[in-house]
């Protein structure tokens, strides 16, 4: 079983992040969410760009499968979700409110309630596509006092959803390979 699913069309980056970290991946296009062939993994990750057709074109099949991400978390998984970078998001297929807006710029990172997922960021300044203007989830961290991360308990599992426009730390990414 891989630590990590990333779901993206195409290779990235990103992908480098998991092997200097020593944790196992897989790389799914959104065709694959939801059916048998899908390995169990202990996170999945949606990076930043996700609903812009100018990025991926994964969004119609992250859409089209609310009840798979809801299982998946409910069941002790952890869905990590980056900003949308489209002028504005709602995230319909997450099991809590969650509404985006694009606006992208170095901010001052601040916490404002400790949870282990702050660790996505060393701290300081951060690049973030946008913040969220509204949620029913727990503000982490804030950027400029608008929310920039937030967490959503659902089940077992955990929803971490960040505008953060930045590599997460290595010290994150193990976190949330091995939460239980």
């Amino acid at each position: 079983m891989p630590d990590i699913t990333l779901i993206w069309d195409c290779e990235l980056l990103f992908e480098k992040l998991f092997s200097e970290h020593g944790l196992s991946y897989q790389r799914i296009g959104s065709g694959a969410i939801g059916t048998p062939f899908l390995p169990r993994s202990r996170a999945m990750i949606i990076p930043t760009g996700f609903a812009n057709s100018q990025y991926t074109k994964i969004l119609r099949g992250i859409e089209a499968n609310k009840r798979f991400f809801d299982d998946f978390v409910r069941n002790k998984g952890v869905l990590v979700v980056y900003g949308a970078l489209v002028p504005e998001y709602t995230y319909r297929w997450l099991p809590f409110k969650l509404k985006y807006k694009e606006q992208y710029g170095a901010v001052d990172i601040e916490v404002e309630r400790e949870h282990e997922c702050a660790q996505i960021f060393d701290g300081g300044r951060a690049e973030c596509d946008g913040y969220f203007t509204e949620t029913d989830g727990d503000v982490i961290l804030t950027g400029n006092g608008m929310p920039v991360l937030v967490i959503k308990e659902h089940g077992d599992g955990l929803i971490v959803a960040t505008t953060i426009h930045e590599f997460p730390t290595g010290a994150f990414l193990r976190w949330i390979a091995s939460h239980r």
